[in-house]
């Protein structure tokens, strides 16, 4: 079943840049970030450790299996140009892999797996928000926004690697956890929503993404001081 279709497809490697001058204590403090990253139109190769042609910068905390492609809402955009008087951000501006038209983190579910052209793609859990978000676009307040509205993006692991190129529809194939979105995760994780059993049972969940969501959640469940 056809629940989206591949925008965009975006890919950067790492730069040399310095903070920007109105970013507090770090600015003019060297940056190496990956984060400007730029629309491609040709069939790019998805393997399970990234997108071809795509490079982190930070790979301690980026780039991990579960990590492999971070996807975003081209319906956020929008939003965002008129939030904060941003009117060139678009498709890569939040640093995505892939910007999809009609999904989002209230549709897209922990777990579920897409089929992408001959690729398959499982769904392991929402972007943690950053700095580099708001040092990106120079806008202090960003970052922090970014996780209050839950417009924060998700990751997902290659489960089979193959050929993605724009147009492509997004299919959902299996979804093991319908219940458990990315927008409740955010909402468990940011402390919108206060449900210890069901943060429990979701920091539990084996395919969620990282120890900082685990971390998060288990938080939210009580379960660290």
């Amino acid at each position: 079943m056809q629940i989206a279709t591949l925008q965009t497809i975006q890919t950067g490697k790492p730069q040399q840049l310095t903070v920007p001058p109105n970013m507090g204590n770090s600015a003019g403090l060297p940056w190496e970030t990956s984060f400007f990253r730029t629309p491609v139109s040709q069939p790019l190769w998805l393997y399970k450790t990234h997108l071809a042609d795509n490079e982190q910068a930070d790979k301690k905390n980026h780039g991990q299996l579960d990590q492999a492609v971070l996807l975003y809402a081209a319906s956020h955009y929008p939003l965002w140009r008129s939030e904060f008087d941003l009117p060139t951000i678009g498709p890569g501006g939040f640093g995505e892999n892939f910007t999809l038209d009609g999904i989002s983190e209230e549709t897209a579910c922990v777990g579920d797996i897409y089929a992408l052209g001959d690729t398959r793609l499982q769904v392991t859990g929402p972007r943690y928000p950053c700095t580099k978000i708001e040092r990106r676009w120079a806008t202090p307040g960003l970052t922090a926004r970014v996780a209050e509205t839950g417009r924060t993006g998700w990751y997902c692991q290659v489960l089979q690697e193959g050929s993605v190129e724009p147009g492509l529809p997004l299919e959902l194939i299996e979804r093991p956890y319908p219940t458990w979105t990315i927008a409740l995760i955010n909402d468990l994780g940011h402390g919108r929503k206060h449900d210890p059993a069901l943060a429990q049972a979701i920091a539990a969940c084996p395919i969620l993404v990282n120890e900082l969501w685990q971390s998060l959640l288990a938080r939210a469940a009580g379960n660290v001081a």
